[in-house]
């Protein structure tokens, strides 16, 4: 329990770093729809699944680096297991690991799953806008439905894809043209929101103006290539929209 509550104390640090981007100053067009990430950008869940792979890990009395934790969150599992595998080795007990990963997350956030800041204020400007937005994640639609009736936002998407959706995740293009399908729009209308690399890396692959909203991870050059901004927070996106609307 010390080492966890230890590793918690050093993600706060980690996340709280040097936290303010340089935003563009407006966006190269008004977007017809936005397209939302879920994890670690509506919600605050990322912080949380660090914790719960790292509590499975102690529990087991595995040694998992830092490095190889962080490279399987935010993936489809099938992608976390090969990226734990690789590491470990095929004798190690992968689906044993994640069945105690998951029991500690869903612990987590029964009791700790909070909204990122700016979230409420931007779907409330969307609605002002009559603006369409979907979700495009690599959790899963009982994740995804569980997550928004916890903060009442269940009525506040048009859409979910989610994993089982798509054949190839992020990376990949596919989650976001499914979702710009889903909403009957063209790609290059839509705005992506994202907080990961390979979030970003998708989104601006679909064609999509792309604004990443860190989380866990700070842009490098590559990915801030990659991006029309790169803004602290919502609130951020919400004023870029406001300004687009009026240009």
């Amino acid at each position: 329990m010390q080492r966890l509550r230890r590793r918690r104390r050093a993600l706060a640090v980690a996340k709280g770093a040097d936290a303010t981007y340089t935003s563009a100053m407006t966006l190269p067009r008004m977007p017809a729809a936005v397209i939302f990430d879920m994890d670690g950008l509506i919600f605050d869940t990322e912080t949380l699944y660090q914790e719960a792979f790292l509590a499975a890990a102690i529990a087991g009395d595995h040694d998992l680096p830092r490095a190889v934790i962080e490279g399987a969150i935010g993936v489809p599992w099938a992608q976390s297991r090969a990226i734990i595998l690789a590491h470990k080795g095929p004798d190690f007990p992968v689906d044993q690991y994640f069945a105690l990963m998951v029991t500690h997350f869903d612990l987590l956030a029964a009791t700790e799953l909070r909204l990122k800041p700016g979230v409420v204020e931007l779907l409330d400007v969307l609605d002002e806008l009559e603006m369409p937005r979907c979700i495009a994640t690599s959790s899963g639609h009982v994740t995804v439905q569980n997550h928004l009736s916890a903060h009442g936002l269940s009525e506040r998407f048009d859409a979910v894809i989610g994993h089982g959706d798509y054949v190839t995740g992020k990376p990949s293009p596919e989650p976001f043209l499914m979702a710009a399908k889903r909403l009957g729009m063209e790609p290059a209308a839509c705005l992506a929101l994202e907080d990961s690399h390979n979030g970003v890396r998708s989104a601006s692959a679909a064609g999509m103006m792309t604004i990443m909203v860190p989380d866990l991870l700070k842009p490098t050059p590559e990915i801030q290539s990659l991006c029309t901004a790169v803004v602290d927070d919502l609130h951020a996106v919400r004023e870029l929209i406001l300004a687009a609307s009026v240009g």
